[in-house]
């Protein structure tokens, strides 16, 4: 999952070097939270016009999830 992230943020960006993901222990439910960091100059592409950038981000992830029988969550920070 991390690397899926990686590569979809790096494909957004311009500072390809300051992409980098975190993942958190699974809670009680069992749902990982992935932690996904850009330049503070990328945030605006990472997470798009209302937000639209964001959310597919999520959505394909998610997808890839529930095809691994996993949960996960994204939060960019």
């Amino acid at each position: 999952m991390e690397e899926l992230i990686r590569v979809i943020a790096r494909g957004l960006v311009d500072q390809k070097d300051a992409v980098s993901v975190t993942a958190d222990a699974p809670d009680a439910e069992g749902t990982v939270v992935y932690h996904l960091h850009v330049a503070a100059d990328d945030m605006g592409r990472v997470i798009g016009k209302q937000g639209r950038i964001a959310k597919a981000i999520r959505t394909v992830v998610r997808a890839c999830a529930t095809r691994a029988d996993q949960k996960v969550m994204v939060e960019i920070d």
